[in-house]
């Protein structure tokens, strides 16, 4: 039953929707879907119907209809004949522009429009026809509301907050919508009524009273239709394109689409996860679930901050952003721009912008209305680094000085600080296989041995643990990213000295930084194995040596210089397996004693983001390298 709050009249039902809504769509064609009805108002004008309906029939192809403003006498008492120029004459001719109806299929009206034509229900657009469109719209409740309450609490909770009429025309208008209603109710006994949620009490207030006349209606002309760039989409549809796309998906197969807009969300972020990944490759963070959570906590968050259920795209990219890095935040923004469910229309094509378009074969911009407005929409600025043009990387590339380059001192900090983690928990573990137990007597010694404990509960005894004295010290670690390593992946191999006595003598093998140009003098390598020589020291360029020709391996040569140049009988190991009998029969014949540390004890974003490298081309680039150096 429908509830009698949204009646007017006995012979009129409202259904007051938010235009541009993707769950108000939903809620139109669920009523309209479990009650019967004679027919459909629309609130639109006659003009439009033609056009309208043709290009509904085009759906899921998205395009639109528009009406340009018909110019009035009024306009011409503010032009001034002229004919000095054409210039003079730009400036005396009044700023006129076009209004317009989306063809959404997440837009209400479109959905009902939709929904009646594949039900054979009449359809009556009712609105006043007007030469130049006034539209009128304000925040409102986020429409996720409609999943918990009903469509008709939604409306009786909005309802105090609701300004009457202002202007002039949006008075006719609704006068004019009403006295159409009472026509209607002459022929007709169920009339749907599909309006905005701004006009439905003043609509309904209208149509009780006994006094109505038709109003005069404007001179306009014919509504055109055309498919809008899809790079431009996103300004017509009101939801993201990519949930759009989703919302025609489970249209066309049937499926549930009652929590696409939230739902969607995570699509969307595995979507660009896919993408990112096929584009950055072996470069690319490991994006696991456990880290796709934080980002939608993220962006829970930041919808919260703006009062909202649903997320904006702004918040999307931003927690993207924040979480992973600018990489996956440029791949989560493309997906969202995404529609490719349909092909192009043979129509003229437009570009769309917040209420701007550029038409063909016109020149400048025309402003746009649209006829259905949603929430007010607002331009939010948001920081990405793009990746570089083709034609401009290979420009660096080309004036890159061969004999300069140094490292980025960010990351020279970020992974020293790594080394130092590595040191400590190397020292912590050094030892620990010849740790004791023995039952308590008058100290806790190095804690409880909960584990022994247990194993002898049946004489209640506490037992504790004893751990021998730390054995030496370390001054070396050697980090093993990508093991075993293919060489061709690898070709960059070289020695980097300290530059102060806070930095490691470092040795490494790394990809091609010239491969990745991200700016000018700056390139990007990844890492796939280093060594780490605390307190600084000079050594021969341990790849050129030739009392390490005995390797045959990258890992192994790494290794055999860990074991050849330090000073302490321990060497930190850091790899994602254990060191195998080669590596430990390595380690024996210098008498040295590797203390291995798993690569997962690390987390991935932290492994991730040690192993990107930035190779600057002389110190002088590091003045504006952090215009240009983002985290992929």
């Amino acid at each position: 039953m429908i509830d009698p709050l949204l009646e007017i009249g006995p012979r009129v039902t409202a259904l007051p929707i938010v235009h541009g809504s993707g769950d108000f769509a939903w809620e139109v064609r669920r009523i309209m879907a479990t009650h019967d009805f004679d027919c459909v108002a629309i609130p639109l004008p006659a003009s439009f119907q033609p056009a309208v309906e043709q290009a509904i029939l085009n759906l899921p192809k998205p395009s639109i209809v528009v009406q340009k403003e018909m110019r009035t006498e009024f306009d011409t008492l503010f032009v001034e004949p002229s004919n000095s120029t054409q210039e003079s004459d730009a400036l005396d001719e009044p700023e006129l522009g076009a209004s317009y109806v989306p063809i959404d299929p997440c837009q209400g009206v479109i959905a009902a429009i939709r929904t009646a034509m594949g039900e054979h229900i009449p359809r009556y657009f009712i609105d006043l026809e007007t030469a130049r469109f006034e539209p009128h719209t304000r925040l409102l409740p986020d429409a996720y509301a409609l999943k918990r309450v009903p469509i008709q609490q939604y409306a009786a909770a909005v309802l105090p907050f609701l300004q009457a009429p202002q202007q002039a025309q949006w008075r006719e208008r609704i006068q004019h919508m009403a006295w159409q209603l009472k026509q209607l109710s002459v022929d007709h006994e169920r009339i749907l009524l599909i309006t905005s949620i701004l006009d439905w009490p003043w609509i309904r207030a209208a149509y009780m009273e006994r006094q109505l006349s038709p109003l005069e209606q404007d001179l306009v002309h014919e509504p055109e239709t055309f498919q809008v760039d899809s790079e431009t989409l996103y300004f017509l549809l009101g939801e993201l394109p990519f949930i759009t796309e989703l919302y025609e998906r489970a249209r066309a197969e049937l499926s549930d689409d009652d929590a696409l807009v939230i739902d969607g969300m995570k699509e969307l972020l595995i979507t660009a996860r896919r993408e990112y990944r096929a584009d950055y490759g072996n470069r690319a963070r490991k994006i696991t679930p456990r880290l796709l959570a934080t980002i939608t906590k993220y962006i829970r968050n930041l919808t919260l901050i703006d009062h909202g259920f649903s997320p904006q795209l702004v918040d999307v990219v931003t927690a993207a952003k924040q979480v992973v890095g600018d990489g996956y935040a440029l791949h989560v923004l493309a997906a969202a721009k995404q529609y490719s469910y349909g092909h192009q229309l043979d129509l003229p094509e437009i570009r769309m912008a917040i209420g701007e378009a550029v038409f063909p074969r016109e020149e400048g911009v025309c402003k746009m209305i649209s006829r259905l407005p949603g929430p007010p929409m607002t331009w939010s600025q948001l920081e990405l680094v793009p990746r570089p043009d083709p034609s401009q990387a290979s420009d660096w590339k080309q004036k890159w000085d061969p004999y300069s380059q140094c490292s980025w001192p960010a990351e020279d900090e970020l992974i020293e600080n790594f080394r130092q983690a590595v040191f400590a928990r190397a020292a912590e573990t050094m030892g620990a296989d010849l740790a004791k137990t023995e039952k308590f007597t008058s100290s806790v010694k190095d804690g409880i041995d909960i584990r022994d404990t247990i194993r002898h509960w049946y004489d209640g005894d506490i037992y504790v643990k004893v751990l021998p004295p730390k054995q030496g010290s370390l001054d070396c670690a050697v980090m093993l990213f990508d093991s075993p390593a293919d060489p061709r992946e690898y070709p960059w191999r070289t020695t980097w000295f300290a530059e102060h006595q806070e930095e490691s003598t470092m040795a490494f093998y790394a990809s091609s930084y010239l491969d990745q140009p991200v700016g000018p003098g700056i390139c990007l390598a990844n890492y796939g194995g280093a060594l780490f020589l605390f307190p600084p020291r000079t050594i021969p360029d341990i790849w050129l040596d030739p009392r390490l020709d005995f390797t045959s391996t990258l890992e192994e040569r790494l290794l055999a210089a860990a074991c050849l140049h330090t000073k302490s009988r321990h060497i930190a190991l850091v790899s994602a397996s254990p060191p195998g009998t080669a590596w430990r029969g390595l380690a024996k014949e210098f008498n040295k004693t590797w203390v291995h540390l798993p690569l997962s004890r690390f987390s991935d974003s932290t492994v991730q983001q040690l192993r990107m490298v930035h190779v600057l081309n002389g110190k002088q680039v590091r003045s504006y390298a952090a215009d240009f150096i983002r985290r992929s």
